[in-house]
């Protein structure tokens, strides 16, 4: 036993050192956390006790008196011994055994001495008396009163700071708990006594010590803080002062307490009424409390002495807040909660929001149900009513359990969520049908009814809404149904298909009439009526087919409208079509008298201007009002029917010049589709059809069923099948390049592009401070008006706006000098001196003066002519006369410092005279300029001296001495020379040795710091213009510099500016790259570290000059361990980091300190100067500006399982605690679970918050209990939607953790917050779009094709998505939301299992639908990062096009769909589930095509026609190729990027990225991803399985193995690309083309390219898939894993059978079975053509020949079977079956040798038969998976495995065998890895060094 104690002490003792040594430098002044760090407490002792403070505090004055540390930890072992004697708990024993090795090894009496624990307490209460005494907490406490009394706050808390004075509260708290428990054992008359009244005291007055220590979120409400100084803020001291109770509110209960030292307010009262949770009374009272306290600050602060909100404020916040509470009453016709805003007093409405907002916050699933929320508030806002009436407050009846407790949570949530958990329970984790399951639209919509009233109040349990679905029965939807069909596009997007088909139908009847217009031909055009008709009709079949599973509880009106609907448009249709019969019969009557002509244009006429008046009332802006003013029922009647009436959708109108705008746009599109659809699509096939319906009779080559009878209608089908295919995509492609165009020339009036190099930045630096003092500096931090005009005060004015300039660009380069982006040298002259001293002129950065005073010295020598010309040379360069001039007075300024007396006199006197000369323009006769480099020379020597910290006050003499002597010598002309020589005050210090004797050695900051300049602006002889050096500081310069100049609102003071939240999900991504992440090699040898200094060597010097690595500061170990944490962070700042994004997201906080510390916010602070100075120095110590900046930004990440990481102890636990310590104002939200709580043994779920308290350790903010599993859809939504009661503000930016911010991006943020007020449109802004910059492009070429589509889309493609066409949606991060407009409807995202999978679209959808305004605003950028490899991005468009897939069946496209106006409804499709419509056609056109000419080829008609007619419309066919061509390469989306390269790059950039791109092969990767988000389009709304797919953010260069790439890529690419080749295998070999092998490579070389790109694509961006090595080893890795045996818990990716059987999972239902066997059946048709296409067969066409090809198909399946079946049964068999293979064999080859030999059939048809044969076996296969338990009942699936590998093998085989034989050859890896990563060659990437793993160059 006593060696086990020592080896504890000994790892205890271990433990304490590298505690120490791990937290040196971390955390701000974060102390070793010694004792508490290495005996870590368990949970469940540190939830019910102060352990952990106590431990604590036995660190901080261990060192002092190790004695009082020992009876602190004795303490805490009494406590865990008291909670836990028999240490059951988790860690319990651990925590007890090694506290007792502690108070053992390091805290007991080391001389041997007894401790005597009877004086203990004594001991206690001497050392508590010496603290209080050395650190003056009772001068400070009194201080603090006084300070409170008077309305100030200080600066100063003694010697400690705010953070110093926490910690010596938290230890005198410890204390004072150790001595309550200690005293009671003590004597009643000795210190017991002392220490009894102690504590009385405390009680009673003493506030400070809990103020200090209680946990706050950012406002101390539960008690005063004199360390915070938000709380003396006089907006925050109004608003707390608002929510006050007062004696007009009803009676409390006397045994209502409130256990902290605060006074009682409004949510006392509703705690007490409603029982909602302690937390989340706390969370709302500091959210309405800042609400409250930001509404007052934008009307002005209060001044008097007793601040008071403005009841504008007041009303403010409180209509905000209910107005979607007051629109649904209006909706529902329903009367308010108050009789009129009037009639309600302030207090009224406070306790009205504050009851809202608590609801909201305890609410948790149902948030997602704001009508649910509504109908809660409405009858508790009835309740509060009544119960505000009386004297007495009672708890409320509908809260109050059978117990007679009171708990909102389980009387009202909990019975809501449990039904939408049960709901949520069918839907088989996102495998079972949408229809089978209500999700949250469907629970939410249920309260757009006036029927949900009868859910009653209190709610009855067995009401409808409540009840819980049955095992076999459907509780049935609400108002929509999402089943999974195609079927929805039709149903959703009708009037576009309607739109397409009418005018198509025209376009080809004017073709085939030849362009004649007359009036026969008007009568066939109006065939459009029954075509319109129908096509109507058929939606509402649709209407009433896909509501199937809501009839039962949809509304009855819902219904109604319905059935009345199909019956009229039914009627319809068939009555208009029987009068176009008969208008058709007349036609053909030449006695006729029009009869029916004229009744069918008098009911178009009346229908179509029905339509009109209806569209242009509901549709047109101008129109709508009067549309809702009209009451009239018949009026309000055909409005219904013409479009449903939704609670979400109304309004759905712009005002006119928006409406006008896009309307135009599309206009244009449509004359140029329309035109191009007529001239060479559908014009060119009039003549072929005309011609293939007019030839006799074709001789079919194959046994034809259709067309021989029907004028050869499946020959004309296949014709004109492309074309329609194309037809439906290419107004997609007009779009794209009318929305370039556009978007383009918007980009330009904006501005943008105008600084896109930095010599553009240089030219233009000096209009940046004006710039910058009118868009970003608010109107308080400006010192002086800024409209005067007169020169002199000009010259004033532009040193006034570099002095606003400076602190902020300054703090800019500092920022990137910290980021390692610039070095110490390049920063030095990137800074801007801050142009407050005395000299006249503006300083400009030496990077523009750099070597100016060189060029300009030699431009003096060269001099020949007068002052003037000169001058003028000098001023051709406008930053050469700023430093010329700059030289002259700083050297003046800096001598006449210098010297005194005499030398003072000659300084003066000399100056005076230069500057005489200068005015009368004698300058180059007074002075020989060809000297001035001597004196130069001299200058130089002696600045180089003054540049010393040490006084060399001699030296500094005797080269000012030297000076004088060269100038007067020297530079003075003879007249000047010999007046000063004379000058007899100057000749009498000369002689007498005073002159310059003594120097007054520089102490002035301002004369020091422009010697160092001066002295850099002579010496720096090198052109600064390629400063900065880093692209990326370029860059973001160039982008800040040109934001200056764009449009923007003005900056409000901080202290008006609107206040935000920044929010970011993460869930269990890379926190930080730990050392062993960072020193791990791949299998090639390269660590991440060793790949990050290779692509950013510059940043790595940079970061190696920063931290001064191998320079040696004393301790080494601790130097170590700081360094080896900078490393971390240098590369996880590189990544895809939460560190990155945090740190970036901080830069808010660090630019709102700033901007307020330089606004000077008086506050009546004791110490704060009120001057016009600008220096920022401490100013992240400014307690006010800390203040300022909590008030206007929070920072929340929601760490979803942040407590389950901490209990399994995962290193993402620990990075995240230490981004908490690093970052106080950083908050972190989690759910914690309660595993076995309760009899039952239940699991209980938390929300809670957390930040880093004073020893940077968790500290528990807020802790709210919620009804259960939060998790009962998408996590990413659910976990946004737990955590975002605890943000804060007017707006929310929704931040992804793969992101980053910039501190100059930062500065803007006020301005963008600004445009929530401004005007754009109808409606204010709701979401705030922002421009992105994608900063992972420079990894690889595929990542910066990927960047540069994504870039197109965020910059160019939403700019026109929001003005002109008004539909801009939420694409993800990082837009700014309305705070209080999302989250009181619905929250910021949807989390609707599978159907919401692409979660943040659908919160546009929203916002959009409930009549918000979605704009986009490009002079502020965030960061993001973007997936590298080409798997990553597979894997992320599969899932954003299944996305796209699950949105095409959801209720909020489809609303859209019908409830937007005409064209802005084509603006929605195009731009969402359109754009993947449009890419599958895209594909689709190819299979069109090919299926089409292979129908030719096998029926024999190709040639035949085109012997017969010579034509078969190749000019349309060439059309629809080439169109189809280019949208296959990505020609269309490059136009977009390129586009965006001429604006903000330049033509020639531009030219020569795109030429770069295609020599990249971006053609390769664009058509690969085509063919991704085809398949995964198509599949999720044939079958569903959308899901969220990780696709890992790290860095990508490793080599991905054959059988990875094809396990992901088989059913995607390769099995399609197959088929395709096939087609074209049989096309060529069958086909007949007039222009033989040529015609048909131009024919098909675009389906070549496809089948090429692919199949090789994932190989060709494979990093090393060239490398022989590498392909032995895949080819060994792909051998294993097909051949390997499948079984239980075995992944597919390490078996073949596994993975087979995970591709089949897909295919649930019976309608996906079905489907799946039509689709499969298309194979057939190879075999089919093949048999009669045999020389064996002849010209038979005969059917029985095609049933003898089954024949011999069976024959050969039987072989197969023979051939791999393997008995296990006995060896004398296995020999059997082996010498029967071994016959066949034989027997099989002898038999084709005879066929061959002696019939007709060729070797050639032998190949054909493998050719048909092939297809056949794969439609087997299909049909055989498809109907898989039919097929395992049968006992055949053994067989079709092994038939499934084989196909498998083979596909493999042609794949892999292309990539060996490339292999073979060195120079094609070599020139792949060029390929790969040209980008990263560019900026010096060693990538041959990276796939060489050569270590000769790895850093030791």
């Amino acid at each position: 036993m006593a060696r086990a104690y020592r080896n504890w002490e000994r790892l205890v003792r271990a433990t304490l050192d590298r505690e120490q040594l791990r937290n040196v430098g971390q955390g701000h002044e974060r102390t070793p956390s010694g004792i508490a760090g290495a005996v870590p407490l368990p949970p469940s002792l540190g939830r019910a006790t102060n352990i952990d403070a106590i431990l604590q505090a036995a660190d901080e004055i261990q060192a002092e008196d190790p004695n009082i540390a020992r009876i602190l930890c004795e303490q805490a072992y009494g406590m865990a011994q008291n909670l836990d004697p028999n240490s059951e708990g988790r860690g319990v024993l651990q925590f007890k055994t090694g506290l007792m090795s502690v108070i053992k090894q390091k805290l007991a009496k080391r001389d041997g001495g007894r401790i005597d624990r009877n004086r203990d307490i004594e001991h206690l209460w001497e050392f508590y008396q010496l603290y209080k005494r050395r650190h003056r907490v009772d001068d400070i406490q009194r201080e603090e009163q006084r300070w409170r009394e008077s309305g100030t706050f200080s600066t100063s808390v003694g010697e400690y700071g705010a953070l110093g004075m926490k910690k010596v509260l938290a230890t005198l708290s410890a204390l004072v708990e150790v001595m309550e428990a200690l005293s009671k054992d003590a004597e009643p008359d000795g210190v017991g006594r002392l220490i009894k009244e102690e504590l009385r005291r405390i009680r009673n007055a003493d506030a400070t010590i809990s103020g200090e220590l209680m946990a706050y979120n950012i406002v101390p409400l539960e008690a005063p803080s004199f360390t915070n100084a938000i709380g003396i803020f006089p907006e925050v001291r109004g608003a707390i002062s608002a929510i006050r109770y007062t004696e007009h509110f009803p009676r409390l209960p006397s045994n209502f307490e409130i256990s902290v030292p605060r006074d009682p307010d409004m949510f006392d009262l509703l705690d007490y009424v409603f029982g909602f949770q302690k937390d989340n009374v706390r969370n709302q009272r500091e959210n309405v409390v800042l609400t409250l306290a930001n509404a007052q600050s934008r009307l002005g602060t209060p001044v008097q002495a007793d601040p008071k909100i403005d009841e504008k404020a007041i009303n403010e916040v409180f209509l905000k807040v209910l107005d979607n509470y007051i629109k649904w009453c209006k909706y529902l016709r329903i009367r308010l909660a108050w009789n009129s805003l009037e009639a309600i007093n302030r207090d009224r409405k406070l306790f009205l929001v504050s009851l809202y907002l608590l609801i909201w916050g305890e609410a948790a699933n149902v948030r997602f149900l704001p009508e649910c929320i509504c109908y809660i508030f409405h009858h508790m806002a009835k309740e509060l009513d009544a119960i505000l009436d009386h004297g007495e407050a009672n708890p409320a009846q509908s809260c109050t359990a059978e117990g007679g407790y009171v708990s909102f949570l389980e009387q009202i949530i909990c019975p809501i969520y449990d039904t939408m958990a049960a709901e949520a329970a069918r839907n088989s984790n996102g495998k079972a049908a949408h229809s089978s399951w209500r999700n949250y639209d469907d629970f939410n919509e249920y309260f757009w009814s006036p029927a949900c009233f009868e859910l009653s109040w209190p709610m009855r349990r067995d009401s409808p809404f409540l009840m819980k679905p049955k095992k076999w029965k459907r509780t049935g939807k609400s108002t929509f149904v999402e089943h999974r069909t195609f079927l929805h596009l039709y149903r959703s997007f009708h009037r576009l298909w309607i739109f397409l088909v009418l005018m198509f139908q025209t376009l080809t009847i004017i073709a085939f009439r030849r362009g004649h217009i007359n009036l026969d031909t008007f009568k066939i055009l109006l065939s459009v009526g029954p075509t319109f008709a129908i096509m109507n009709f058929i939606e509402s079949c649709l209407d009433v087919l896909l509501m199937f599973g809501a009839y039962t509880t949809a509304r009855g009106m819902a219904i109604s409208r319905l059935v009345i609907r199909f019956f009229w448009c039914g009627l319809a249709s068939v009555f208009v079509t029987y009068v176009y019969v008969k208008v058709l019969e007349e036609r053909n009557d030449r006695n006729s008298n029009s009869f029916y002509f004229r009744i069918y244009i008098l009911v178009l006429g009346v229908y179509a201007a029905l339509r009109v008046v209806l569209g242009l009332l509901l549709k047109f802006p101008a129109c709508h009002a009067l549309s809702e003013m009209s009451d009239q029922s018949f009026f309000q009647f055909f409005k219904w029917i013409y479009q449903e009436r939704y609670y979400v959708g109304r309004g759905l109108y712009e005002r006119m010049s928006d409406y006008f705008r896009y309307v135009l746009f599309w206009l244009v599109i449509f004359l140029c589709k329309f035109t191009f659809a007529y001239f060479l699509q559908i014009r060119p096939l009039v003549s072929p059809t005309n011609a293939i319906l007019d030839l006799p009779d074709l001789s079919y080559s194959w046994h034809d069923f259709v067309s021989k009878n029907n004028n050869n209608a499946l020959t004309i089908a296949s014709l004109w099948a492309p074309v329609i295919a194309i037809y439906i995509m290419d107004i997609h492609i007009w779009y794209t390049l009318l929305s370039a165009i556009v978007g383009g020339v918007m980009g330009a009036r904006a501005r943008l592009g105008e600084i896109r190099s930095t010599e553009m930045m240089h030219k233009r630096f000096e209009s940046f401070p004006e710039a910058f003092a009118k868009n970003l500096v608010s109107p308080q931090a400006k010192r002086m008006p800024l409209d005067r005009q007169a020169p002199e005060v000009s010259q004033e004015t532009n040193k006034t706006h570099a002095a606003l300039f400076s602190p902020f660009w300054n703090e800019i380069i500092k920022s990137l000098r910290e980021e390692d982006y610039i070095s110490n040298r390049e920063m030095d002259l990137l800074l801007i001196p801050s142009n407050r001293g005395s000299l006249k002129l503006v300083q400009w950065p030496l990077f523009l003066l750099s070597s100016k005073i060189l060029l300009a010295i030699d431009l003096a020598i060269d001099c020949k002519d007068t002052q003037a010309d000169l001058w003028n040379r000098i001023c051709k360069d406008e930053y050469m006369a700023y430093a010329v001039q700059e030289c002259y007075y700083s050297i003046e300024k800096i001598l006449h410092s210098l010297v005194d007396g005499e030398g003072r006199l000659w300084v003066e006197r000399i100056y005076r005279e230069i500057n005489n000369s200068i005015s009368e323009g004698s300058l180059v006769i007074t002075l020989f300029l060809k000297k001035l480099p001597l004196v130069l020379q001299k200058l130089t020597a002696l600045l180089g001296l003054l540049r010393n910290e040490k006084p060399e006050e001699k030296g500094a003499a005797n080269a000012v001495y030297q000076l004088y002597e060269s100038v007067s010598l020297y530079l003075l002309s003879d007249d000047l020379r010999e007046q000063l020589d004379t000058w007899n005050i100057l000749a009498r210090a000369r002689n007498e040795g005073r002159l310059f004797s003594r120097i007054e050695w520089p102490k002035d900051p301002e004369i020091r710091e422009q010697v160092k300049r001066l002295y850099l602006l002579l010496t720096v002889k090198e052109s600064a213009a390629n400063i900065p050096k880093n692209l990326e500081a370029r860059r973001r310069l160039e982008f800040f510099s040109n934001s200056l100049f764009m449009d923007m609102p003005s900056a409000r003071p901080v202290c008006e500016m609107m206040p935000f939240c920044v929010f970011t999900p993460y869930y269990s991504e890379t926190v930080l790259y730990s050392s062993k992440d960072l020193q791990e090699e791949n299998e090639d040898g390269i660590s991440t570290l060793f790949y990050l200094q290779k692509i950013f060597p510059d940043e790595w010097e940079n970061y190696l000059e920063r931290v001064n690595e191998g320079k040696s500061t004393g301790n080494v170990k601790a130097q170590e361990s700081t360094n080896e944490l900078e490393r971390r962070f240098w590369a996880s700042y590189r990544g895809q980091t939460l560190a990155r994004t945090v740190r970036g997201m901080m830069y808010y906080r660090r630019a709102l300190m700033l901007q307020s510390y330089l606004e000077r916010r008086s506050l009546g602070v004791d110490d704060y100067s009120q001057t016009d100075s600008l220096t920022i120095e401490g100013f992240e110590l400014s307690p006010e500006a800390r203040a300022q900046a909590d008030i206007k930004f929070t920072y929340v990440v929601s760490c979803q399982i942040y407590g389950q990481q901490k209990q399994n102890k995962k290193a993402e636990a620990v990075d995240i605690a230490l981004l908490l310590q690093r970052n106080e104002a950083l908050r972190v939200a989690f759910i914690h679970a309660e595993e076995n709580v309760g009899a039952e043994g239940k699991r209980e779920f938390y929300s809670k918050l957390v930040k880093a308290d004073i020893n940077g350790k968790d500290q528990e903010v807020y802790s709210i209990k919620l009804p259960g599993d939060p998790k009962l859809g998408e996590g990413k939504p659910e976990n946004q939607n737990h955590a975002i009661i605890f943000t804060r503000g007017e707006a929310i930016q929704t931040i992804d953790m793969n992101q980053d911010n910039y501190l100059e991006e930062a500065m803007k943020m006020r301005n963008l917050l600004e445009e929530f007020r401004g005007n754009h449109g109808l409606r204010p802004p709701t979401i705030l779009g922002v421009r992105e910059h994608v900063f992972t492009g420079s990894v690889s070429s595929l990542a910066w094709f990927m960047s540069n589509q994504e870039t197109s889309f965020v910059t160019l493609g939403q700019r026109v998505l929001a003005s002109p066409l008004k539909v801009r949606m939420h694409y993800g991060h990082p837009d700014v939301f309305d705070r209080i407009f999302h989250i009181t409807r619905g929250g910021i995202s949807k989390a609707s299992r599978v159907i919401n999978i692409s979660e943040d679209i659908y919160a546009g959808f929203n916002s959009t639908l409930r009549q918000g305004n979605i704009t986009h605003h490009e002079y502020i950028q965030v960061g993001k990062g973007r997936d590298v490899g080409l798997n990553q991005i597979a894997l992320f468009e599969g899932k954003v096009a299944g996305g796209n897939g699950e949105q095409v069946l959801s209720r909020d496209v489809y609303r859209l769909g019908q409830l937007f106006d005409f064209f802005r409804m084509l603006s929605f499709f195009f731009t969402t589930v359109g754009y993947y419509v449009c890419t599958m056609m895209t594909v689709l056109t190819v299979y069109i095509f090919l299926y089409g000419r292979v129908y030719l080829a096998f029926s024999g008609l190709d040639e035949a026609i085109a012997k017969q007619a010579r034509m078969l419309g190749n000019t349309a066919l060439d059309a629809v190729l080439n169109a189809q061509f280019l949208v296959q390469i990505g020609v269309f989306t490059a136009v977009p990027m390129i586009m965006g390269f001429i604006l903000e790059k330049g033509l020639l950039k531009a030219v020569f990225s795109f030429i770069t791109m295609q020599l990249q092969l971006c053609s390769v990767f664009f058509t690969f991803s085509l063919g991704t988000r085809t398949h995964y389009f198509g599949r999720t709304i044939l079958h569903g399985g959308a899901k969220y797919r990780a696709t890992g953010r790290g860095f990508v260069v490793r080599h991905i193995k054959f059988a990875e790439n094809y396990r992901l890529y088989s059913r995607s690419h390769f099995v399609k690309a197959l088929e395709v080749a096939l087609l074209l295998i049989v096309y060529i070999a069958y086909g007949y083309t007039e222009g033989g092998a040529v015609s048909f490579v131009l024919l098909t070389l675009s389906s070549w390219f496809l089948v090429i790109s692919w199949l090789f694509a994932p190989y060709i961006f494979n990093p090393s898939g060239f490398e022989w090595q590498k392909t032995v080893e895949d080819f060994d890795d792909w051998t294993s894993w097909l051949l390997y045996k499948g079984g239980v818990g075995v992944k597919g990716d390490d078996s073949w059978e596994s993975w087979w059987d995970e591709e089949q999972m897909h295919i649930q239902t019976l309608r996906g079975r079905i489907l799946e066997t039509i689709l499969s059946l298309r194979f057939l048709m190879f075999q089919y053509g093949i048999v009669y296409k045999l020389h064996l067969t002849g010209s038979n066409t005969s059917l029985a020949l095609y049933g003898f090809s089954w024949v011999v198909l069976g024959g050969f399946v039987m072989l197969f079977k023979i051939f791999t079946y393997s008995p296990k049964k006995s060896t004398d068999f296995q020999l059997v079956m082996r010498f029967m293979q071994g016959v066949i064999s034989l027997g099989l080859v002898a038999a084709l040798c005879l066929v061959v030999a002696f019939t007709d059939l060729s070797i050639a048809d032998l190949f054909a038969s493998i050719l048909a044969f092939i297809p056949t076996g794969w439609t087997i296969l299909c049909l055989a998976i498809t109907w898989k338990k039919v097929v395992r009942s049968l006992g055949l699936w053994d067989s079709v495995r092994e038939f499934a590998r084989f196909y498998d093998a083979g596909m493999g085989a042609i794949i892999f065998a292309p990539l060996a034989v490339l292999s073979w050859f060195p120079f094609i890896s070599t020139f792949q890895s060029r390929l790969l990563f040209n980008q990263a060659f560019s900026r010096g990437l060693e990538i041959s060094l990276i796939l060489a793993g050569n270590k000769a160059n790895v850093e030791t």
